[in-house]
């Protein structure tokens, strides 16, 4: 199972489909799908934000890579 599947497992499905019980649960599935996305972007933030002036290796290709990922979404870091 990934990490994907799981956090979709235990937070539940957040895509409404017209029935008001069943889409007032799946929106406070959406906003705790939100919540953690914004926790997780955060975490990418700091591996930029932590290695800005690293000179090792791995410190450098994390940032890297946590950059790239931050600019395709166009997210700031």
């Amino acid at each position: 199972m990934t990490n994907h599947e799981i956090v979709k497992k235990l937070i539940g499905k957040i895509n409404p489909i017209g029935e008001s019980n069943t889409d007032a649960e799946r929106y406070e599935n959406l906003i705790n799908t939100i919540a953690l996305v914004e926790s997780l972007i955060m975490d990418i933030q700091d591996v930029v934000y932590y290695n800005k002036n690293a000179y090792e290796r791995s410190k450098i290709a994390a940032k890297d890579l946590a950059q790239d990922f931050l600019d395709r979404y166009e997210i700031k870091s």
